[in-house]
C-alpha cells in the first residue's frame, strides 16, 4: 500500500519542490498540501495522512503549536518530518524521538532516509502519541536564546559584536561580509547558514541567498521591478538589499503591502 503524505509549507515554492521530489517514490501519495498551521490541522484530521511533511515556522500557528493543538483535540497522530531552514534549536529532540527532520532546500538523499524512517515506523506501529507530547515538552522547555557575540575581522583588529548590533551579512566568493553601525569586517563563519545558525531566526532573515538581514534594521521598503523589492538598511551607507522571488511573499505579510 502507498504512504498518504500531507505538505504543509507556508511559501508555495517549498511545497511545490517537496511534491516533486516524493513523486520520485512509488510508495508515496501526496495526498494534500497547506499553507499554514491551521489547515494543518484541519487536513490532518480530515485526510488522516500517515506522514506530515511540517515546515517549523509558519505564520499562526507554527510546527510545534500544530502537534500541541491534534494532541489537545485528541486526534489520531501520524509520523510528522519536520522541514526547517534551522538545525540548531530542537533538532536533538526531533532525534530523540524518533522523528525525523529536513533542512532546506531539502535534498534526495536525505529525503530518502526520511521516508525509511517512517516506513520502519509504520511496520512497527508504534504509537507517536508519547513521543510528540515528550517533543512538545522539550520544545517549551528549551531555554531563551542567549545574545550571541561574533568575532569580526576588521582593519587588523579582531573586535566582538553583540549579535543585536549587526544590521546584516553579505557573502561574495566565500567570505562572509559583517556589517553594524560602526564597523565592517570579515566573519570567520564559512557559509550564511552556519552563521544564521548562531543568530536568533526571530530577528534575522535570509531574503536573498547571499544576504542575511536584521528585520529590526530595516529602514525602508524600496519597491522595485517586477512587483519585487528592495531593503534599505539602517547602516551608514544605507545599503539597499534585494529580496529574493522566494521571499517577496513573506515581506508582504511581514509588512502587510
Amino acid at each position: 500500500m502507498k504512504i498518504a503524505a500531507l505538505i504543509v509549507d507556508d511559501e508555495q515554492p517549498a511545497r511545490d519542490e517537496l511534491a516533486f521530489l516524493l513523486k520520485g517514490f512509488p510508495d508515496v501519495d501526496v495526498v494534500g498540501q497547506g499553507k499554514n498551521g491551521v489547515e494543518a490541522v484541519n487536513l490532518i484530521r480530515e485526510l488522516n495522512p500517515q506522514v506530515v511533511f511540517l515546515d517549523v515556522q509558519m505564520p499562526g500557528l507554527d510546527g510545534f503549536e500544530v502537534i500541541k493543538k491534534l494532541l489537545e483535540k485528541k486526534a489520531k497522530l501520524p509520523f510528522f518530518v519536520f522541514a526547517t531552514a534551522y538545525d540548531h534549536y530542537a533538532v536533538q529532540a526531533f532525534e530523540v524521538n524518533a522523528i525525523d527532520y529536513l533542512l532546506k532546500p531539502v535534498a534526495r538523499p536525505r529525503l530518502e532516509k526520511a521516508l525509511a524512517k517512517v516506513r520502519r515506523g509504520l511496520e512497527n506501529v508504534e504509537p507517536t502519541h508519547q513521543k510528540l507530547e515528550r517533543l512538545v515538552q522539550l520544545v517549551e522547555e528549551r531555554p531563551l536564546p542567549q545574545k550571541s557575540k561574533l568575532l569580526v575581522k576588521s582593519g587588523g583588529r579582531l573586535v566582538l559584536v553583540n549579535s543585536d548590533d549587526v544590521i546584516y551579512a553579505s557573502i561574495e566568493d566565500g567570505v562572509i561580509t559583517i556589517v553594524t553601525r560602526d564597523l565592517e569586517g570579515h566573519s570567520n563563519f564559512r557559509t550564511v547558514e552556519e552563521l544564521q545558525g548562531n543568530l536568533d531566526p526571530n530577528t534575522f532573515w535570509r531574503v536573498h541567498r547571499s544576504y542575511l538581514i536584521n528585520i529590526n534594521r530595516i529602514r525602508e521598503v524600496v519597491p522595485w521591478f517586477k512587483s519585487s523589492y528592495q531593503l534599505k538598511m539602517d547602516d551608514r551607507k544605507q545599503t539597499e538589499i534585494p529580496v529574493s522571488r522566494a521571499q517577496t511573499r513573506r515581506l508582504r505579510e511581514l509588512l502587510n503591502l
